[in-house]
């Protein structure tokens, strides 16, 4: 595509001697954060559904990789081509029932057993990250041992777990062992992932819309009155009439 090739043209220029010498002196390490923060702000343009929005930020994203892969090709280690041709060889083994016409009882679990066979000596939890958010990680963990058949027989076994877990955390509560309490409460939130999980939505994507609609309603609440100085009733009246105007909207 020629505007894929002026992109990497257009990079390779950037880190040349003829180019920025803010850009040349980057190095991977130091994308870390800005890959996080770009990867973020798609997350939330997605979220507003901007399609504007969206598109520029994908660029962004593309951008920087491009930019990595150019920093890797200057240290021999590969360049962008390798990367395409890798990504696409393992989409092609990958998905057999597409590209090999090869019938598979479930899509998921071939992409797992798949995946064991390029790593024959990994965990099927080695790839995840060690650094993603907690929320998110715990999520991903069950998914993944989801599609090996390690998981409750129905919903219902589940939310009996969670009932189990609650009691655990209010007899730790009651102890007042603080390490017993964190542990409860990780016990708790770990089963929550495995109801909304079983739903088949997001976890991380749910709280961060629970999140930003008590911000939304605390921002309208601050505009009605002088929280801190309102009492208690005062505030959670004004509370429930935000939320019943949302509801009317």
């Amino acid at each position: 595509m020629k505007e894929f090739d002026e992109l990497i043209s257009l990079v390779e220029t950037l880190r040349s001697d003829r180019g920025c010498p803010w850009d040349r002196a980057l190095t991977m390490q130091e994308f870390k954060t800005f890959l996080l923060e770009e990867t973020y702000e798609l997350i939330e343009a997605i979220e507003r559904k901007d399609g504007e929005s969206i598109k520029e930020e994908i660029g962004d994203v593309l951008l920087h990789m491009v930019f990595l892969s150019q920093i890797a090709k200057e240290q021999g280690l590969f360049d962008m081509k390798e990367v395409l041709h890798g990504v696409c060889e393992k989409m092609y083994r990958r998905h057999p029932h597409v590209f090999g016409g090869r019938r598979v009882e479930s899509i998921e679990k071939e992409w797992e057993a798949t995946k064991r066979r390029e790593r024959p000596q990994s965990s099927i939890l080695g790839p995840i990250p060690k650094a993603l958010p907690a929320l998110l990680k715990a999520y991903l963990v069950s998914r993944k041992v989801e599609r090996v058949g390690f998981d409750w027989k129905d919903r219902e076994e589940i939310y009996g777990k969670f009932l189990e877990e609650l009691e655990e955390f209010k007899e730790a509560e009651r102890s007042n062992e603080k390490e017993a309490v964190r542990e409860e409460i990780g016990d708790l939130l770990f089963t929550v992932v495995q109801i909304s999980r079983s739903l088949k939505i997001d976890p991380e994507d749910a709280l961060r819309f629970t999140v930003e609609k008590f911000i939304r309603r605390f921002n309208a609440l601050e505009e009605r009155t002088k929280v801190g100085e309102a009492t208690q009733e005062e505030m959670n009246e004004i509370w429930e009439r935000i939320k019943e105007e949302e509801k009317g909207v």
